[in-house]
């Protein structure tokens, strides 16, 4: 769940990551590109381990019935406004189909979020998730560019990002309010000073063309599409660009695709509060003692007061470094992303109530893409800039000061986590494409769009939105009654029946389903 502007989740990236924690180029070619990209032939290898750009985790495991994991490179426009100028590198993953050729339906490339989430690492780490789908199709996923070894935004080194994210992200008062901004402008710039040439390139746009390219080369006459989270997002985008183009495809943990970046985060301040009383609700029913609360309200007034004491007296993290306000928050909010990781946040809570903030510094690092070697990937400088490049909207100190009591009424305890990371794009060396992403896709093939009722991080009510901004006849809404971000990997059997009978058997679900 990378931050601001909105925390468009990549937590799936980071949920590989995070079980370990808590158990244990541009082309220089000045004459142009002639090639006819369209035409060009993939070479699929064996993977390298992963860059540190993409998290520097172990090489993929081999899935079941043989399925080896291979990955490509693919070339793609620097710059889609000039398609014959310099080329970049997209880095793509795939598995062959399991089941017989004449089965067959095509490729099924994934977007699993972020923005700024390597799909190279995150496909293989849930690739057993995706099995049944894997008997028909290709599982293909990709770094998106400006992402792992697609190019990537590159802007402050370890050291700094350990600072930056020990910062006071909520400041109480002038002093505090001019470091943030000041952390914030160093930041920026130093984005803008590393990857200058790729900042007014990754678009959402950009990376739907490309998604279209990569549709051309491997051979398929339409898009089959998995997009999960802001990957919905950027399903959306290819929808409202290519509808003729569109397959079978699904969007799971839906952004809201008519919000600016300020109603997102507002959306997501009361949904994270939702997720947090659910989760206290969950521990203090338990028939054994809660050991953080003894009742809903008691376990959210502990938190309330561990956040406060931590504002001015952080405790022991992980050495060096301290657990502050920032990662506690941090951490509490990636933990809320899967009710299967509301042990940990319980466990860290009451860690953090004895003086040690470990497991809360790891969630927090989990969600930043820090690894235990102490090496960033570049999933923050990623979601950052692609935000920034989407997003139109830039506000100020005083916008945010203004907004400040509407934040905290929807959330007292994430609402000024999330109004103060509207200052992210501020200051931003390139201008915002617009207010919102079109998605409308009139003359699009069915589009299944699930939305959860627990999701934080994309609260339920974004589902409908999307469905209604593709068109009548294009969204078809399917509702979950769950908890955590996302539905299909739930595990919930109504869920992925119907998932798993549009886009293996072209089954559309009737409109309105509710899955629980």
């Amino acid at each position: 769940m990378p931050k601001p502007p909105r925390m468009r989740a990549a937590a799936l990236t980071a949920t590989a990551l995070l079980m370990s924690f808590l158990l244990a180029g541009c082309s220089d070619d000045d004459s142009g590109n002639d090639e006819d990209l369209t035409a060009q032939e993939l070479s699929w290898k064996d993977c390298p381990a992963p860059s540190q750009a993409q998290g520097g985790e172990g090489s993929p495991s081999p899935l079941p019935d043989d399925g080896t994991w291979q990955c490509a490179t693919m070339k793609a426009p620097l710059d889609w406004a000039d398609p014959k100028g310099d080329t970049i590198d997209i880095e793509l993953i795939r598995v062959k189909a399991s089941g017989p050729e004449n089965r067959r339906i095509g490729s099924l490339i994934y977007n699993f979020g972020g923005p700024g989430g390597s799909g190279v690492t995150a496909l293989p780490a849930f690739g057993n998730d995706y099995e049944k789908l894997r008997t028909r199709y290709d599982l293909v996923s990709f770094d998106p560019r400006g992402v792992g070894r697609s190019e990537p935004v590159l802007c402050e080194d370890d050291q700094r990002l350990d600072a930056y994210f020990q910062q006071d992200s909520t400041p109480d008062d002038t002093a505090e309010q001019t470091e943030l901004v000041d952390n914030t402008k160093e930041f920026n710039a130093a984005c803008e000073k590393k990857s200058e040439e790729m900042l007014p390139r990754v678009r959402t746009t950009d990376a739907a063309r490309d998604m279209d390219l990569m549709r051309q080369v491997l051979g398929d006459d339409k898009l089959h599409y998995f997009g999960i989270s802001y990957g919905t997002e950027l399903g959306g985008v290819y929808a409202h660009l290519f509808p003729d183009k569109v397959g079978r495809a699904v969007f799971d943990a839906v952004v809201d695709p008519t919000q600016t970046s300020e109603q997102g985060a507002l959306g997501q301040a009361a949904g994270f509060q939702l997720a947090l009383d659910n989760f206290a609700a969950d521990c203090t029913s338990k028939v054994e003692d809660c050991p953080i609360g003894d009742t809903a309200q008691d376990v959210k007034d502990r938190i309330a007061k561990l956040l406060k004491d931590l504002d001015s007296k952080p405790i022991e993290g992980i050495f060096p470094r301290r657990l502050t306000q920032s990662a506690a928050t941090n951490g509490i909010a990636q933990a809320l992303y899967s009710k299967d990781f509301w042990p940990y946040l319980t466990q860290g809570l009451e860690e953090a109530y004895d003086g040690s903030g470990r497991v809360l510094m790891l969630l927090s690092d989990s969600m930043n893409g820090r690894s235990e070697n102490g090496e960033y990937s570049n999933i923050h400088a990623a979601n950052i800039s692609i935000n920034c490049a989407d997003d139109k909207p830039r506000y100020t100190p005083e916008y945010v000061q203004r907004k400040l009591p509407e934040f905290r009424s929807a959330s007292n305890l994430f609402g000024d986590f999330l109004a103060w990371s509207m200052l992210s794009c501020t200051d931003w060396a390139q201008p915002g494409a617009a207010d919102h992403p079109d998605v409308s896709a009139p003359g699009s093939a069915p589009i299944l769009v699930v939305g959860n009722t627990g999701d934080p991080a994309t609260p339920y009510e974004g589902a409908r939105k999307m469905a209604q901004a593709l068109g009548k006849g294009v969204g078809v809404e399917l509702t979950y009654k769950g908890q955590g971000h996302g539905a299909y990997d739930s595990k919930n059997k109504c869920v992925q029946d119907a998932v798993n009978g549009y886009l293996l058997d072209g089954k559309v679900p009737a409109a309105g389903t509710v899955c629980s």
